[in-house]
């Protein structure tokens, strides 16, 4: 869904699977900065909405989530994962409940299945599941921002900034008062700034939560009844995960970002060695350059120096080994 904001000025549109949305407006470390300082907003109107309502909506979410929410507080912001029987993460929302509705907002593309899942799994429960992506918007207003939020506006509030549901036709309306806006890529270089992990981009197809961090935000270790929790359960009390994220400082002389994929592997070894990772997400940070989100095997000493490609990294533990 094309953002009407791609005709701000400056606007360049980002690609793959944030197509739809400006990926910058003209300078990248500008918008950061404005976003690091409190000011201004990120356009993420193409983010999949979805909304769940009926009076069993969190007791029936609670069955299905990795999250604790059957009490979840009215306006009191969350995060859930759904994973597949086998424990590898399949979605992941970011979930807020006004008193009456539970609001979701979840990766661009991915709705379509998930409401699938959701409605196979309504049976008697007195829920209704709707995808609101043609309706509302979401918003970014970064953490110390001072920008009013319009009435009647559903609003998460996380340490990070608040996340807007805002009605799609209000978006243009909203920009020219709440200005500056910040596009999508100075928004994901905070996001790896802060070792937050993003579904698609940190995860794979045998991704488990315990390798992001995600066990800390994402899932509640007391409460069973969903799907997967045998392994969570199990790597939590008697394993390790067998990958682990790590945040990386590239080399800041290249020109080019080692995309996603990219393989890592030990500096010790050379180019030629074993792959013992990969980069997830790399970015032009404002204050520290060049950084990465990466995921590699457990056991790579955590303070040997990596090759990715050939761009060389020194790595910070975010998963402890």
């Amino acid at each position: 869904m094309k953002s009407p904001l791609l005709s701000l000025p400056g606007a360049v549109p980002a690609e793959g699977v944030d197509e739809g949305v400006a990926a910058h407006y003209g300078d990248l470390f500008r918008e950061q900065r404005a976003l690091a300082d409190g000011a201004g907003f990120v356009d993420l109107s193409h983010r999949g909405v979805v909304t769940v309502t009926g009076e069993d909506r969190l007791s029936w979410l609670h069955l299905l989530l990795t999250q604790h929410v059957s009490d979840l507080p009215a306006h009191q912001a969350t995060e859930a994962l759904i994973l597949s029987p086998h424990g590898h993460i399949e979605h992941a929302l970011y979930l807020v409940d006004d008193g009456e509705t539970t609001w979701a907002h979840i990766e661009p593309g991915t709705q379509e299945a998930l409401l699938a899942y959701l409605e196979s799994m309504k049976f008697f429960y007195r829920v209704e599941v709707a995808d609101r992506t043609a309706d509302y918007a979401v918003v970014h207003q970064p953490a110390g921002s001072i920008a009013e939020v319009p009435d009647g506006v559903v609003v998460r509030e996380t340490p990070y900034g608040r996340e807007l549901f805002l009605p799609r036709g209000d978006l243009e309306a909203y920009a020219a008062g709440h200005g500056p806006a910040a596009g999508l890529l100075a928004y994901e270089a905070l996001r790896v700034e802060h070792h937050r992990p993003r579904l698609g981009f940190e995860t794979d197809h045998r991704t488990i939560p315990h390798e992001l961090g995600w066990i800390a935000t994402a899932v509640h270790l007391q409460k069973g009844c969903y799907r997967g929790q045998e392994t969570v359960a199990r790597v939590h009390n008697l394993g390790k995960p067998p990958r682990r994220l790590v945040f990386l400082h590239l080399d800041g002389s290249e020109v080019h970002l080692p995309p996603h994929g990219t393989e890592l592997r030990l500096a010790s070894e050379g180019a030629d060695g074993r792959k013992i990772g990969f980069v997830t997400t790399s970015v032009r940070h404002h204050e520290l350059g060049p950084v990465a989100l990466a995921l590699v095997k457990r056991n790579v000493p955590v303070d040997a120096p990596l090759l990715a490609d050939t761009t060389a990294a020194a790595q910070e533990t975010v998963v402890e080994p």
